[in-house]
Parts: structure tokens; C-alpha cells; sequence
């Protein structure tokens, strides 16, 4: 393994685990509305971002994207993607459902591969098949489980990959497009910051100094796992880097069932047992394509 690759497969681990272990990040901070984590997260976040595309000498590509209509519209509808599953993730894990959010990012590569084929027109090849329809079979066995559709978790699936497609449209690296997300955001962000002022029980009003640094640091650690992500994906073939993506759901759902003790009737474990096959059968399908490839 060249050394490049050593520093590709250190910070595409890096930047996964980050995302994983935030889980456990916002539990400290389970006090509070998720809607007002949020508005301090996007608020931190843009400061910072704005920040690191200035000392890159990036803000012309950012601002260029905000003036062009077409790219302000699709970063516009990215951004309303990103909060809506920045939303649903946080609002989970301080609500005590960090287990769906572990079954969402599961379903999501496998949802990814149904839009590419409803949306892109891809051709669904048989494994493909396969493992959409053990998705499939999933929902249902945890709609069983749970004794309702698993919302939260199909909500946080279908925002993620639709976000991951859309992403795909907009031509600016990972760092000037999560930063011109984050500048439409501000407004109703800065709204949020402002309402949390208004809370007997908000931030403002009650967090301590170890919250309040918390809250405060949520900007980076947004920004250094992508960061991290972004060096990743300049050093290693997508082939080593999309099983990493899996780093997160199992972690969280680790998290979930060892450390937060929450609900895992046997009937869900069948669940995640189906949707672990059509993932099996993902990353064959993907090694597959790959050694025919090469």
C-alpha cells in the first residue's frame, strides 16, 4: 500500500467514525430541541465554513454558485435536504430512536440504488434486485416490529440519498458546496438561535459551560469529518471507500442497543438481519463490477 493510500484509508476512517460516534455527541446534549441544536449548528457551521473557503481562496466558486439561478436553486433544494436529515438524525438520537437511525443509514445505500435507476435510468442488475427487495422486506418485518412504519428511519434514508444524488448535479468540490448549503440556511438558521433566546428551557437559558461549549463546537465537527471525507476521496478508489460508509449505522447501532440500552426485540434484529443481506449483496455486486472492470 503506497503512502498515499495509507493517508486516504486513515482520513476516509477518520471522517466515518467522527460521523458515528456524533451520536454520541448529541446525547450529551439531549436537553434541548433538536430545532435549536440545529439552528446552532448551521449558524457555528457557517462561520467556520466561510472561514476555511476564504483561506482557500474558494469564495469566488461559492459565491459564483449563490448568483448562478440553476445552481442557487439545486444548492437551495440540497440544503433544505441536509436539515431536514440533520433534523430527523438529531431529533432521533435525543428522543431515544438512535436504533432506526442506525436502520435509515442502512437503507439509504440501498434506496440510492433505486433512485439511480428510477431517476438516472441505470440498468438494475440482478443482485441489485436482490438486495432492494430484502430492503423491501425489512420495512415491512420492522413495520411488524414496531407496530407502525418506521418513519423516522425511511424519512432519514430517503432525505440522505436523495441529497446524495442531487449532489451529484452540483458542480462545486465538498467543501464550497456544504458552505453555499449552509449560507442559504443561515436566515431561518439565525431565526432558530433567536427563538432558543426566547426558551425557559433553551440553551441560552440553561445550558452550562460544558453545553455551551458543545453547542459552540457543533460547526466543527461538522466541518473536519468532511474535510476529512474530501482528502479520503482524493487518494482511494470508491470501491475502498464506500464500504466505510457503513462505519456510521453500525456504530450508531452499537450505540443504540450497548450503551443506551434501548428496545431490540428479536422480530427487529430480523429486520436489520434483511437489510445486512441486501447490503452483503451491494458490496457484491459492486466488487464484481469492479474485478470486471479492472
Amino acid at each position: 500500500m503506497s503512502a498515499d493510500t495509507s493517508r486516504g484509508t486513515l482520513s476516509g476512517v477518520s471522517a466515518y467514525l467522527l460521523w458515528g460516534v456524533l451520536t454520541a455527541y448529541w446525547k450529551l446534549l439531549d436537553a434541548f430541541d433538536a430545532f435549536e441544536l440545529i439552528g446552532w449548528r448551521v449558524v457555528t457551521a457557517v462561520v467556520l465554513l466561510l472561514a476555511l473557503v476564504a483561506a482557500q481562496g474558494k469564495v469566488r466558486a461559492v459565491w459564483g454558485a449563490l448568483r448562478n439561478p440553476a445552481m442557487l436553486w439545486r444548492v437551495s433544494v440540497a440544503a433544505v435536504l441536509l436539515v431536514v436529515n440533520w433534523t430527523l438524525y438529531v431529533w432521533a438520537v435525543v428522543n431515544e430512536h438512535v436504533i432506526e437511525t442506525a436502520l435509515g443509514y442502512f437503507i439509504a445505500p440501498l434506496l440510492t440504488s433505486l433512485l439511480g435507476v428510477v431517476v438516472l435510468r441505470e440498468p438494475l442488475r440482478a443482485l441489485q434486485k436482490a438486495a432492494i427487495s430484502f430492503a423491501a422486506a425489512s420495512v415491512v418485518v420492522m413495520t411488524v416490529a414496531y407496530g407502525r412504519p418506521p418513519l423516522v428511519a425511511l424519512a432519514i434514508a430517503a432525505s440522505w440519498a436523495v441529497y446524495g444524488l442531487l449532489k451529484k448535479r452540483v458542480a462545486l468540490g465538498p467543501v464550497e458546496s456544504l458552505t453555499a448549503e449552509t449560507v442559504v440556511l443561515t436566515v431561518p438558521a439565525i431565526a432558530l438561535v433567536a427563538w432558543s433566546f426566547t426558551l425557559d428551557n433553551g440553551i441560552p437559558a440553561t445550558a452550562t459551560t460544558g453545553e455551551w461549549v458543545l453547542v459552540l463546537l457543533t460547526g466543527l465537527i461538522t466541518a473536519v469529518p468532511l474535510l476529512l471525507f474530501a482528502h479520503s476521496a482524493l487518494r482511494l478508489p470508491l470501491t475502498m471507500i464506500g464500504p466505510l460508509q457503513y462505519f456510521v449505522p453500525v456504530i450508531n447501532f452499537l450505540l443504540g442497543w450497548l450503551a443506551y440500552n434501548e428496545d431490540l426485540q428479536p422480530s427487529r434484529v430480523v429486520g436489520f438481519v434483511l437489510v445486512w443481506i441486501g447490503l452483503g449483496l451491494t458490496l457484491t455486486d459492486t466488487m464484481r463490477r469492479r474485478v470486471l472492470v479492472s
